[in-house]
């Protein structure tokens, strides 16, 4: 596996933790020497991404390079950067979702976690299924975008 795929349907214990998929660890200790993630928020979506530390480093280096005074490049810096959390796997599999970023997620007891290619979202259950049901989309708009993203 080159990077982290597939979804995953979880819960998060009483006291905020949940069990990370068995492949996203493995992946993380081979590719990425490590065993801890960075969450934070995503930057519009209600959900929270995880990095890996080398691949969150990276996006602060990528952020350094951007225009301080813009207001997205400021937006982004505080909604995400500024939301930024260690969150270390214990010996369980699992990670402490910090209660600040639970509550920004509306994280409750269902989880669904997706592998993205070099970061990991968060979503809780009901949101995920809302905004992946494709009945609620506009399919032509998505099908039209698709087609110059190919292109």
């Amino acid at each position: 596996m080159s990077g982290f795929s597939g979804t995953y349907y979880n819960t998060l214990d009483p006291k905020g933790r949940v069990i990370i998929p068995a492949q996203f660890r493995e992946l993380l200790a081979s590719t990425h020497n490590n065993s801890k993630l960075i969450l934070a928020n995503e930057v519009f979506d209600k959900c929270l991404r995880a990095y890996p530390v080398d691949e969150w480093s990276l996006l602060i280096e990528k952020m350094k390079d951007k225009p301080q005074t813009s207001e997205a490049v400021k937006y982004f810096m505080r909604r995400v950067i500024g939301s930024g959390q260690a969150c270390e796997i214990d010996k369980q599999g699992r990670i402490l979702v910090p209660s600040v970023l639970r509550s920004n997620a509306g994280l409750n007891s269902e989880i669904v976690i997706i592998g993205l290619g070099e970061k990991i979202e968060l979503w809780d259950r009901n949101e995920y299924d809302r905004i992946v049901d494709p009945q609620k989309i506009n399919q032509d708009a998505m099908k039209e975008e698709f087609a110059k993203l190919v292109m």
